[in-house]
């Protein structure tokens, strides 16, 4: 244990693609199907969230992330937690990993990845909604997968989106945001939404509607009109049917049921699913889920080990 590694982003974005991170999602879906549990504490408005997955070949990864709100009015992170990698044979702790550095890349490189499936092809004009930390990842993803990519941000404050767009030069910001819909292929929302931002009339043959943001029950970022016009696929559907409101609401509602979710990663992987014509509408669910964080960790940790010459 004592030269266990501390993996953190600034020692391992370098190390890190694009690319070969979904070629790496890819094969772990190619791999045995996922143990996963969640737990989740609270007291008053903290909580600690702990995440564990467990893949034959793969090992086990568990992570732990507190988020404390009042953290943010003294200076301080309002989320803060870090994973453990353990090998499959032995159990032994292998490392140590930053919860920044595995969520970073796991959650823009799932979002990717079910765009590589399920986007059109020729597809380049990419609408961002929402100006965080995800926004910033999903621009530089994006562009990894398609190299004339255009890029336009849109956020409840123009002057948040204007000063995203400002860091990368192929981003503009929009100030409306149903013509900023109507004019892209591809749209990719990550926001703190409660209620839906995208409205289904909105949406264009073809497109491709990312949906990031909602991770609680109570929370949608797209309306009912939307999940009946286009086809519905999720990263997982143990994480995400009767976990997150994007599908549970509506679900409730009897606006949609489980078998108008067309397939998972494990499905469009396999060829048993995925888009079928360059008119659909598709939208894919990112709900995130503790097997893909052991997924984008092993990456990590074999690029580290290489750099290292430990290969």
């Amino acid at each position: 244990m004592t030269d266990l590694p501390y993996l953190t982003a600034q020692t391992c974005d370098p190390l890190m693609d694009w690319i070969g991170l979904t070629d790496a999602l890819i094969q772990g879906h190619r791999a045995a199907p996922a143990q996963l549990r969640d737990q989740l504490l609270a007291r008053g408005d903290d909580r600690l969230l702990s995440r564990a997955a467990w893949i034959d070949g793969l090992g086990v990864g568990v992570k732990s992330v507190t988020v404390f709100p009042g953290n943010a009015a003294q200076g301080r992170p309002s989320v803060q937690g870090a994973m453990l990698v353990f090998d499959d044979t032995t159990g032994a702790v292998e490392a140590v990993i930053d919860n920044p550095l595995v969520t970073k890349w796991k959650t823009a490189g799932d979002s990717l990845l079910g765009a590589r499936f399920l986007a059109r092809k020729g597809a380049r004009r990419l609408l961002i909604v929402g100006v965080g930390v995800v926004a910033e990842s999903l621009i530089a993803a994006y562009g990894a997968l398609i190299p004339d990519l255009q890029v336009t941000i849109w956020a409840r404050r123009f002057e948040a989106a204007q000063a995203l767009a400002k860091r990368h030069p192929s981003a503009a910001a929009v100030p409306d945001l149903e013509p900023a819909v109507r004019a892209s292929d591809i749209v990719a929302t990550c926001t703190m939404a409660k209620q839906p931002l995208i409205r289904g009339e909105w949406l264009q043959p073809g497109q491709h509607l990312d949906l990031i943001g909602a991770y609680t029950p109570e929370m949608r970022e797209a309306d009912d009109a939307c999940l009946k016009r286009a086809r519905l696929f999720v990263d997982s559907r143990a994480t995400t049917i009767g976990h997150i409101g994007e599908l549970m609401i509506p679900m409730t509602a009897g606006v949609i049921g489980e078998d108008d979710v067309q397939g998972d990663f494990y499905d469009l992987v396999a060829g048993r699913a995925g888009r079928r014509s360059d008119d659909e509408i598709t939208i894919f669910k990112n709900g995130g889920g503790a097997h893909l964080d052991l997924m984008t960790a092993r990456m990590i940790l074999s690029r580290w080990r290489q750099a290292q010459g430990r290969a």
